[in-house]
């Protein structure tokens, strides 16, 4: 009884020595936490709070009754939207928007950034980056308008197409090209901005380490291949990882102002069939169960390309 009760008592006085040095830490710090409080208060208000909303995805969902009230109905709405015909076209358009969008874009930010890390002159190079972060500060709407007026019928590049062919293309209403136009013009916006996080690491490369590659002969391809890439290859294995685990978040502005009746076989994507059933049908239910297996979808890719990433990043990755 004598050991247990000091056990005991070693316990009670160890607990309340860490109590005392997290209190001290506490006293001494809580300005810092002061200073993240907003930022983790707005986070629980405006992102953990609303999943509760989740739950009208397993419930036959009356705005009469509220989401309480509402009746279970289990997995009917993801069943009716896998059940749909046009389920397999939304699914595969989604996909290859954003699989297109991801092989195709996600390399030209780093080369551009290896590119303006090449840039000695500083004048030289803070036009050219004030250049290629412009577009990312373009509205969206003023992306669509130009595309429209640039590929219209009429517009300047369907001028130069019908003096050599004789016959303009209809680069907006054909299925064909929606593709095309919605991944180059979002590389287009979106490369430079993307491009700053890498010129960040590149940032911190030793200026020596070049200056040793150079006097043992080596050129500007090879200092960028032993020097520079291995430099930002972290950041390339996370960039990647965020933008897979994302591949079916598209944007839903974009596709729906692109988005033309004869255009639908190729723009339909998950983001705006999601709200032409929940918003403009008003069945809030069926459209809470597309966005939650759309986000379930998106799960399970971050999980699976991480472990690839892992395993070809000798064990780097994001978690």
């Amino acid at each position: 009884m004598q050991q247990l009760d000091a056990a005991g008592g070693k316990e009670l006085a160890t607990g309340l020595r860490v109590r005392k040095i997290r209190f001290e830490y506490f006293r001494k710090n809580y300005f810092l936490y002061l200073l993240i409080a907003p930022a983790f208060i707005l986070t629980v208000i405006f992102k953990y709070i609303p999943m509760y909303g989740a739950v009208i995805a397993f419930k036959e969902y009356n705005t009469n009754k509220g989401i309480l009230g509402s009746p279970w109905v289990g997995l009917k709405h993801f069943e009716r939207f896998i059940e749909a015909p046009n389920f397999e076209t939304i699914f595969l358009n989604t996909l290859k928007l954003s699989a297109y969008g991801l092989l195709l874009g996600f390399p030209i930010p780093i080369i551009l950034a290896l590119m303006l890390n090449q840039l000695r002159r500083a004048g030289i190079k803070k036009n050219v980056q004030l250049v290629l972060y412009a577009p990312n500060f373009i509205s969206v709407v003023v992306i669509v308008g130009m595309l429209f007026v640039l590929l219209s019928p009429v517009g300047p590049i369907n001028q130069i197409i019908t003096a050599v062919t004789g016959h303009p293309v209809n680069f907006m209403t054909e299925p064909g090209y929606f593709r095309m136009i919605y991944i180059l013009s979002g590389i287009w916006q979106g490369a430079g901005w993307g491009s700053i996080i890498y010129m960040a690491a590149l940032a911190g490369v030793d200026p020596e380490l070049h200056n040793a590659a150079t006097i043992d002969g080596a050129n500007i391809l090879e200092r960028i291949r032993h020097i520079d890439l291995p430099a930002i290859r972290p950041v390339m294995a996370i960039s990647f990882i965020l933008s897979a685990g994302g591949i079916m978040s598209i944007g839903f502005e974009k596709a729906y102002l692109m988005q033309k009746p004869l255009n639908i076989p190729s723009s339909e994507i998950i983001a705006t069939y999601m709200y032409k059933i929940g918003l403009l049908s008003g069945d809030y239910a069926f459209s809470a169960a597309v966005g939650l297996f759309n986000s379930v979808i998106n799960i399970i890719l971050i999980i699976l390309v991480n472990a690839v990433v892992k395993r070809m990043n000798e064990g780097e990755g994001l978690y």
